[in-house]
């Protein structure tokens, strides 16, 4: 075993997913900021033979290219596709989705709903940061833009399933969904916490999943996952900028500590193995996954009333606002 190997060990138990063929396949995956886990997903997948499109808020096109770049060093050329998407924004996601429906209306064979975020990592909020149609922002992103997205390319999702036998929504959560309950979720009284509402989209992205599995995939062979990636280290993936920004002496700490950090915590390639899991494997639908394999979640997430009554309120949102 390598140094490297016996520093990481603690913080990581995931195997490398089998490659598999995905020719003729297409996927969206959102949120492929460079050197992302949806950056390292995308790219594998395109490696492995499907079109990929990848989104991020802004400047897609050049991280595209970058991609492109990386796969033809690697002697790949893979069809990737550049697009831009805000979760927050309805119009935003509506348009997305209209474009792809306009381009691509024969199959959807991945959607991976990996973007998010968590913006409070220093619990200094007191009241919700809102989004410009008044959500709490991380509620706003990581659940209702992520379900949002999904239900605008169900039924090309649905029609993939019956017509090629499989297709697959990979929902990326977070171990921190233990932070939420199902008495926040639907108690509007509940004192605001950023990390509680944080744990609550991850949460909410579990009950969804569920809900996916029940109603469609006997009926149309779609298969939805939920997961934890692991403990990626937030300096490589960027998923802690956000929520450090203004902390000087922090960011200092995170610059100075960053190559161990590199070492012992997982790449984003490394991070990426479950949802590249989820996405190709012959894996039981409607689950919460972590290292590749199923992990048993706590009752709250396990809870079927809920979890229809999260659909419902979904849907009359999605109905009023993002029609």
């Amino acid at each position: 075993m390598t140094l490297r190997q016996l520093l990481r060990k603690p913080f990581t138990n995931t195997p490398f997913t089998e490659e598999v063929n995905l020719s003729g396949k297409r996927a969206i995956v959102t949120g492929c900021g460079k050197g992302s886990l949806g950056y390292a997903s995308a790219k594998s997948l395109a490696k492995w033979g499907a079109e990929v499109v990848i989104t991020t808020r802004k400047n897609t096109e050049a991280i595209a290219q970058q991609l492109r770049a990386e796969l033809n060093q690697e002697n790949c050329t893979a069809t990737v596709i550049a697009q831009d998407l805000d979760l927050s924004n309805c119009a935003s996601v509506n348009a997305f989705s209209d474009q792809y429906l306009a381009g691509n209306s024969e199959r959807l064979d991945i959607l991976m709903n990996n973007a998010g975020v968590h913006l409070d990592l220093m619990s200094q909020w007191k009241t919700p940061k809102l989004s410009a149609d008044g959500i709490e922002m991380q509620w706003r992103i990581n659940y209702l833009g992520s379900v949002h997205l999904t239900h605008r390319l169900l039924p090309l999702l649905q029609k993939t399933g019956k017509e090629f036998g499989d297709t697959r929504i990979v929902n990326v959560g977070s171990q921190i969904y233990t932070k939420g309950s199902n008495n926040a979720l639907f108690d509007t009284d509940t004192p605001y916490n950023s990390w509680q509402s944080y744990g609550l989209s991850k949460l909410g992205l579990i009950h969804f999943t569920r809900e996916l599995h029940r109603r469609f995939n006997d009926s149309c062979n779609l298969k939805s996952y939920c997961l934890h990636p692991g403990a990626a280290s937030g300096t490589s993936t960027g998923v802690a900028n956000k929520g450090l920004e203004g902390h000087a002496v922090i960011n200092f700490m995170r610059k100075l500590t960053e190559p161990l950090m590199n070492v012992i915590m997982t790449s984003p390639e490394e991070g990426a193995q479950t949802q590249l899991y989820c996405a190709t494997a012959d894996a039981a639908s409607g689950q919460y996954y972590q290292d590749c394999a199923p992990k048993e979640t706590n009752l709250d997430a396990q809870d079927v009333a809920a979890a229809e009554r999260l659909w419902d309120d979904t849907q009359t949102w999605l109905s009023k606002v993002c029609h």
